[in-house]
C-alpha cells in the first residue's frame, strides 16, 4: 500500500488521441445534454482565460494550500495531459501561478483545472494556455505535502479518474469516461446538427414551438 496520502502512480491508460480530438469544436453544453446533464463540473470552476481545453485527466489530490505534488505532476505529465487538482475547493492559498503555467505550457501540457485558487490571474489571462479554477488569491502555496498523483479525485463536484476525457470552454468543464466516448461523440454531433438547423429556423421565423403547449397540457396547466 505504500505511504497512504503520499503516493504517486505513474501508469494509467490514456484514451486514444483521435477520439479526444473528435470532440474539438463541440460545445460543452451540447456534450452535457447527451449525458443527461449530469457530468459537468459545477459553476465554481471557471475559465481564467478564453482558451478551450481538451485532453486526458492527470489527477492530483493535495492538501489545501499546498502544491508540492502539483510541481511533481508537471514534471511527470505527458504532452496534452490536463492537470486536474483536487485542493478541496479551498481558496486561502493559490495552488499555481504564472511561472507554473508558463512551465506547463513550455512542456506541451494541455491545461490546468484547479478546485482551489490560483494567483497572477491577470498574467495568466493573457497566456494562450487553458486554466480553470475555483477562485483567486494572492497568498502563495506551501510545499510540504501530503498529496497523491493519479488517484480518483473530486473536482467541481465530480469524481474524475486518471485518463478521463476532459473538455472545457467558456461555459465550463464536462468529464467523459473513455468507454462512453464513441457513442457520446455520435450523439453530440447529431445534437449539434439539430441546433444548427434550429438556428436557421429561427432566422426564418420557422421555429416549431408546438412542444411548449404540449408540455403544458401534460402538466395540467390552467390559463386564465
Amino acid at each position: 500500500m505504500g505511504n497512504i496520502g503520499m503516493r504517486i502512480y505513474t501508469k494509467f491508460e490514456r484514451p486514444e488521441q483521435e477520439i479526444m480530438e473528435s470532440f474539438k469544436g463541440i460545445p460543452t453544453s451540447v456534450i452535457a445534454d447527451n449525458m443527461n446533464r449530469m457530468y459537468c463540473m459545477n459553476s465554481k470552476i471557471k475559465p481564467i482565460n478564453h482558451v478551450p481545453l481538451i485532453g486526458s485527466a492527470f489527477t492530483i489530490k493535495t492538501r489545501p494550500g499546498d502544491n508540492l505534488l502539483v510541481h511533481k505532476a508537471i514534471d511527470l505529465a505527458k504532452e496534452g495531459d490536463i492537470l486536474l487538482v483536487d485542493a478541496q475547493g479551498d481558496l486561502t492559498n493559490a495552488i499555481i501561478g504564472e511561472l507554473m503555467v508558463l512551465w506547463a505550457k513550455k512542456k506541451g501540457l494541455g491545461g490546468f483545472i484547479i478546485d482551489g485558487a490560483i494567483r497572477d490571474s491577470d498574467s495568466i489571462a493573457k497566456i494562450n494556455f487553458p486554466v480553470y479554477a475555483a477562485g483567486i488569491s494572492p497568498n502563495g502555496p506551501y510545499k510540504d505535502g501530503p498529496g497523491e498523483i493519479n488517484v480518483p479525485v473530486v473536482c467541481g463536484g465530480l469524481v474524475v479518474r486518471p485518463g478521463d476525457i476532459i473538455v472545457g470552454d467558456q461555459d465550463g468543464v464536462v468529464v467523459i469516461q473513455p468507454q462512453d466516448a464513441p457513442v457520446l461523440l455520435t450523439q453530440a454531433k447529431n445534437k449539434l446538427a439539430q441546433e444548427q438547423q434550429t438556428m436557421k429556423d429561427i432566422e426564418n421565423l420557422n421555429w416549431d414551438r408546438d412542444w411548449v403547449d404540449s408540455e403544458l397540457v401534460k402538466k395540467n396547466v390552467t390559463i386564465y
